[in-house]
C-alpha cells in the first residue's frame, strides 16, 4: 500500500506560507520597509505603481548584503536575526519571520539589487515564482533595493480577492506612517505612480507627526513623558476638543514597533472619561519602552498583537499619565470651574496689608429693660443716613399728576371689538386639525390615526426622510446649494484629503461647492440647504469615519454610502424638544416617502397601536 502523506515541494510550501505572510500589498510594503529599518538604513524611498499590484519597490541605504547572502535570504527559515530559541523572547530588531521574502518571492517577479558598502561590486537576483531567472554582478551604490512587481501573477484567485485601487492604497499608507512615526530618525519619501506623496526628513517626534498628518496637528497635541522601572512612556495626546468619530490617529509603539491593544487603549479612554463627547475618539501616538523579555510579540502572525507580564501595572500608569498630562496642561476641567473671577484679589491690592477693624460696644446696655429699644445704643453713622433718607418716602409723591386717560376709580375701559367672521372650517374640522402631533420625553411623536395611533421615532423618521432627498439630489444632479459669505477652510490629513478627492463629485451632487482641494486643506463655499454651517465639519468627519473600510466601486453603492452617512449625522437627535408644526412636517415627510417602513439601516421607524388593541388593555 503506497504512503498518504508526502512532501510538498518547495513552490507549494512557499505559495501556502504566502497566503498567510502576503495577503495584500501591504504585507509587502511592511515587510520590505521594516527589513530596510533593520539594515540600519537612514535614507528610505518607497515607489508605488497601481496601488502595489503593478510595483512596490523599497530603496534604502544600509548595510547590504554580500553573494551568499543576497542568495540565502530567498531561502526559507533564513535570517540574520536568530541564533537561538531563546532570542525570540529578546528581540531588538523588527521580528523573525523567516519565510517572508521566500513567500514574496514565490507569487510574484522579483528583482534584487544589493552591495555592502566595503565591496566594490554589487549583486543583482531576478526570481519569478521561487525561480531563479539570473544572478549577475553589477555597479550599485550601497544598500538594497527590492522591486515587487505583479503581485499574485501566478495565483488569479488571489488576485480578484484583492479591493479596488484605493482601498489598497490606504493600506500601504497604513503601513508606511506606522514605520516612518515609529522611527522620526529616517528620512522617508513614498511615491506612488510617479507623484510625491510624502517627504519625512529627519525630525523630533513633534515635528514628525506633525508632518505626516499635516493639517494643524500640532496645535492638538498634548505631551506625555512618565518614566518607572517597569516601562517608559513619551508620546503624545490630542486635546479633547479635536476628537473625531473615526480611530484613524491612535497609535501605540512598543520598543518601536506599532501594536494593536484593545486593552491599553481602553486605559487611554478612561483617563479622557469626562471630558469627551460620546463616541468620539482622542487622537494619541504613544512610544512604549519595556524590556524585551517582559513581552511576547510571537503570538500573532503578523506580530501587531503583543503579550505583556504585567498587564494591570501598565494599565494603571497609562491611564494615571495621561490624566496627569491633561490636568497639567488645563486641558481636563478643575475643580473650580464654577469660580466667580469676581472674587478674585485686585493686583492693586497685592501687597496691601489688612486694617484691623474697630468694635464698638455699649457697655449700658441691657437686655432686660424695659423700654423696647435702648435710647443709649449708637447706630452706625451710615444706618442713620439711611434711615434719615427713607422716613418721609410720601413725601416723593407730592405733586405727582394724574395724566391718565381713564378713571381709576371704578370707570370702565373700553376696547376696540374685531369682528367676527364665518368660520372657513365647521367644528370638527378645527379639532380633527389642532394637535394632531405630540411628542413623549423628546424620543417619539405620537398622531392619531383612523384605526388608532401611530407613534414615530423621530431620529430614525428623519433619516429617511434624508436620505431619499439626498439620493435623489445625487441621482437627479440638481441639488441646491446656498453659498457661504466666508468660505470654510477645513485641514484634514494626507489619507483624508484623498478620499474627499475621490468624493468631491458625489458631493457637489449633494450641494457642496468646493473651491479648492489641495495639499492638507479643503475650502468649501457653499453648503447644501439643509445642512449648517456649524455642521459642515461633523457631517465630512462621520462621512470619513463610515469609509474607513473603502470606498465601494460601483456609483450607486457609492451613492448610498453617502446619503446614509449624510442622513446620519443631520437626522435630529433624540432628545430634541420639537414644535407641533415641525412634528407635523416630520410625520407627514416620513409617509411621503417610497419606503417610510424602515431606516436607512433597516430599523423600524413607527409602530401602529389599534384602538382595540388598547381597549384591551383597559378591559384587563
Amino acid at each position: 500500500m503506497s504512503s498518504i502523506i508526502q512532501l510538498l515541494p518547495d513552490h507549494v510550501a512557499n505559495q501556502i506560507a504566502a497566503g498567510e505572510v502576503v495577503q495584500r500589498p501591504a504585507s509587502v510594503v511592511k515587510e520590505l520597509l521594516e527589513n530596510a529599518v533593520d539594515a540600519n538604513a537612514t535614507d528610505i524611498k518607497l515607489i508605488i505603481k497601481d496601488a502595489g499590484k503593478a510595483l512596490v519597490q523599497v530603496i534604502d541605504n544600509g548595510k547590504g548584503m554580500n553573494v551568499t547572502d543576497a542568495r540565502l535570504c530567498f531561502e526559507r527559515h533564513a535570517t540574520s536575526k536568530i541564533r537561538l530559541a531563546e532570542d525570540l523572547f529578546s528581540l531588538s530588531t523588527k521580528g523573525f519571520r523567516g519565510e517572508a521574502l521566500a513567500s514574496i518571492a514565490a507569487i510574484a517577479h522579483v528583482e534584487m539589487k544589493t552591495k555592502q558598502d566595503q565591496d566594490e561590486l554589487g549583486t543583482q537576483i531576478v526570481i519569478e515564482g521561487s525561480k531563479f531567472v539570473s544572478q549577475e554582478v553589477a555597479v550599485l551604490p550601497r544598500g538594497t533595493s527590492f522591486a515587487v512587481k505583479n503581485l499574485f501573477f501566478n495565483i488569479p484567485a488571489r488576485r480578484n480577492f484583492l479591493k479596488s485601487d484605493t482601498v489598497e492604497y490606504r493600506h500601504i499608507i497604513d503601513e508606511f506612517q506606522r514605520v516612518a512615526l515609529a522611527h522620526p530618525n529616517i528620512y522617508f519619501t513614498f511615491y506612488h505612480n510617479g507623484s510625491e506623496m510624502f517627504n519625512l526628513p529627519p525630525t523630533s517626534l513633534r515635528q514628525r507627526i506633525v508632518n505626516v498628518f499635516a493639517g494643524k496637528t500640532n496645535e492638538k497635541l498634548v505631551p506625555v513623558q512618565e518614566e518607572t522601572d517597569i516601562i517608559i512612556i513619551q508620546g503624545f495626546v490630542g486635546k479633547p476638543e479635536f476628537a473625531k468619530k473615526s480611530r484613524g490617529e491612535q497609535f501605540f509603539f512598543v520598543n518601536d514597533r506599532f501594536i494593536k491593544s484593545g486593552y491599553l487603549h481602553h486605559a487611554v479612554m478612561a483617563a479622557y472619561d469626562g471630558v469627551l463627547k460620546d463616541g468620539a475618539q482622542p487622537s494619541y501616538f504613544l512610544y512604549l519602552t519595556v524590556p524585551p523579555n517582559t513581552i511576547d510579540i510571537n503570538i500573532h502572525p503578523t506580530k501587531t498583537e503583543i503579550k505583556f507580564d504585567d498587564e494591570h501595572a501598565l494599565y494603571a500608569i497609562l491611564r494615571a499619565s495621561i490624566k496627569h498630562s491633561l490636568g497639567q496642561f488645563n486641558v481636563a476641567p478643575v475643580l473650580d470651574f464654577d469660580r466667580d473671577a469676581n472674587l478674585d484679589t485686585p493686583y492693586s491690592y497685592k501687597d496691601m496689608k489688612g486694617a484691623t477693624p474697630t468694635i464698638q460696644v455699649d457697655r449700658s446696655f441691657n437686655p432686660f429693660s424695659d423700654d423696647k429699644v435702648n435710647k443709649h445704643y449708637a447706630a452706625p453713622s451710615s444706618y442713620s443716613r439711611k434711615t434719615e433718607a427713607t422716613a418721609n418716602w410720601e413725601s416723593l409723591y407730592v405733586g405727582l399728576k394724574q395724566d391718565t386717560d381713564f378713571d381709576t376709580e371704578g370707570g370702565e375701559m373700553s376696547f376696540e371689538s374685531e369682528t367676527v367672521t364665518a368660520s372657513l372650517f365647521n367644528d370638527e374640522e378645527v379639532e380633527q386639525s389642532v394637535n394632531i402631533a405630540y411628542q413623549i420625553h423628546k424620543k417619539y411623536i405620537v398622531s392619531p390615526i383612523k384605526s388608532g395611533m401611530v407613534i414615530v421615532d423621530q431620529q430614525r423618521a428623519h433619516q429617511r426622510v434624508l436620505y431619499e432627498q439626498f439620493l435623489v439630489n445625487m441621482t437627479v444632479q440638481q441639488a441646491s446649494s446656498q453659498q457661504l459669505l466666508f468660505p470654510l477652510d477645513l485641514y484634514f490629513s494626507t489619507v483624508e484629503i484623498e478620499l474627499i478627492a475621490e468624493l468631491k463629485q458625489s458631493l457637489i451632487n449633494t450641494g457642496f461647492v468646493f473651491e479648492d482641494t489641495h495639499g492638507d486643506h479643503v475650502v468649501i463655499s457653499g453648503i447644501p440647504v439643509n445642512v449648517t454651517e456649524s455642521e459642515v465639519s461633523i457631517v465630512l468627519e462621520q462621512l470619513l469615519s463610515d469609509l474607513q473600510d473603502g470606498i465601494p466601486s460601483s456609483s450607486f453603492s457609492q451613492n448610498d454610502t453617502i446619503a446614509k452617512s449624510m442622513a446620519r449625522s443631520l437626522a435630529v437627535k433624540t432628545g430634541t424638544a420639537l414644535s407641533v408644526k415641525e412634528q407635523e412636517n416630520l410625520v407627514n415627510g416620513l409617509f411621503a416617502c417610497k419606503d417610510p417602513n424602515v431606516s436607512p439601516f433597516q430599523k423600524p421607524t413607527f409602530i401602529t397601536m389599534r384602538v382595540e388593541d388598547i381597549d384591551k388593555k383597559f378591559a384587563l
